[in-house]
């Protein structure tokens, strides 16, 4: 007895829902206004945007630049550890001066490991003004070997030093 009352309240709704869904159908409608085009990018707006990507790609590479010049520390550094020099030895191997303590380890780096080749007693670093002076003085030897290599090559005669 309750089963058919149930399924008649349910059919009113469904015929509610109906009338409705008939009604909304019946409305005129009203076209939606048509969306405005997006304004086309010119040249100027493609230049404007291009050297704003230039100007802070300049400012990366400067700040870069600024941060390996003035020698700024690394986050996560440590003062208990100090790379006191390094040497390229192969495409991805170095040979590595570390400072721990009151010692110092040589160490070989490659792209896997870290070897401990050596270790001495820590020393004082030269002087950096003595360091260009001797490279100069090196340098010009080398210029003055290879012009001497150079003028043999082509048969040059040189002139005899007074």
């Amino acid at each position: 007895m309750k089963l058919p009352r149930h399924f008649a309240r349910g059919a009113a709704v469904l015929t509610a829902c109906a009338a409705t869904l008939c009604a909304h159908a019946a409305l005129p409608t009203v076209p939606a206004p048509a969306a405005e085009a997006a304004p086309a990018v010119g040249a100027s707006g493609l230049l404007q945007a291009g050297l704003g990507m230039v100007l802070v790609l300049g400012l990366i590479f400067l700040c870069a630049w600024l941060a390996r010049r003035f020698g700024l520390p690394r986050f996560g550094g440590s003062s208990l550890v100090k790379v006191v020099g390094s040497a390229m030895v192969g495409q991805r191997e170095r040979v590595v001066v570390v400072e721990v303590g009151e010692t110092w380890l040589v160490l070989g780096v490659t792209a896997s490991q870290v070897n401990a080749l050596h270790s001495l007693p820590a020393q004082a670093l030269p002087a950096a003004s003595s360091a260009p002076a001797a490279a100069l003085g090196s340098g010009a030897r080398t210029v003055d070997l290879f012009a001497q290599k150079l003028r043999e090559s082509l048969g040059i005669q040189t002139k005899p030093s007074a």
